[in-house]
């Protein structure tokens, strides 16, 4: 059974007072020990009205309707969402809210599942939504293979881009030994390099298995030509254009690359 754990709003919460170090710490804890015990779904705080918006509908049009709202005492403060095998174990759950958030209202709203549903088309729709969900990865990122110079191109990438290296793990580091020559113990056998959303992923494949790309290209788009031509100059020097960097009819500027490295580039502008 799913259940919403609501934190009713107060004036504190609506002048956007944040929690002080203690409540932190022992909210922290609570989810802590709700993930600990399998039954954390997802919770955030929420920020006061002032920033909130309400959307109402007449006749079929929207209105928007910019807050502060007044009725404070049904507003939201934020949320915790919870999984229990019964009503008795989430009101347990909701009892146990930490004691340093002061006075302070809760309740606790079980959640619609489809189950509570009769068959129907409308239903269906529901449930090929959900079978679709649940086939999509969590994660996704773009996997790169080297010559040896993995470690070389990623730093370039990370200063260029402004990225940020997460992890770079060498065959060194492995616990087995791999089929690599002699003196790659230094060589990436895995790396990931953040670049916002889209996380690369590194390696300095061993020459038996290496492959040079062919058919994909890393995209990337940047706000602003001046952005994108930088990123293209950069990226192209040493390596060789593919498609010169110009205005285009669905961008203000685009072009293809194949940098240094033989990694194969698009770079346009949104």
């Amino acid at each position: 059974m799913r259940f919403m754990i609501i934190r009713k709003a107060d004036a504190d919460t609506e002048a956007g007072i944040l929690p002080e170090s203690d409540l932190l710490e022992a909210m922290g804890r609570y989810n802590e020990a709700l993930v600990d015990a399998g039954v954390w779904r997802g919770g955030e705080g929420l920020k006061p009205s002032r920033e909130a918006f309400r959307i109402e509908f007449n006749g079929g049009e929207p209105e928007v309707i910019d807050g502060p709202f007044a009725e404070t005492r049904e507003l939201l403060g934020g949320y915790t969402m919870i999984e229990t095998k019964s009503v008795e174990e989430a009101l347990e759950w909701a009892k146990r809210w930490p004691r340093e958030d002061g006075n302070f209202r809760l309740e606790l709203r079980p959640v619609y599942t489809l189950e509570d549903f009769e068959p129907s088309e409308g239903l269906n729709v529901h449930r090929d939504l959900d079978a679709r969900i649940a086939r999509q990865s969590v994660s996704q990122a773009v996997h790169l293979s080297f010559e040896g110079n993995c470690r070389e191109a990623l730093n370039f990438y990370a200063d260029l881009l402004g990225g940020r290296l997460l992890t770079i793990s060498t065959y060194g580091d492995a616990p087995e030994p791999a089929p690599v020559p002699d003196d790659w113990s230094d060589k990436i056998i895995h790396s990931e390099l953040s670049l916002g959303d889209l996380v690369i992923m590194g390696v300095d494949a061993p020459p038996a298995y290496f492959d040079k790309p062919q058919g994909v290209s890393v995209q990337l788009s940047f706000d602003s030509v001046e952005k994108s031509r930088y990123a293209f100059d950069q990226l192209v020097e040493g390596g060789r254009v593919r498609m010169p960097f110009e205005k285009t009819f669905w961008s203000a500027g685009f072009g293809m690359l194949t940098d240094r490295f033989g990694i194969h580039w698009m770079i346009s502008t949104v």
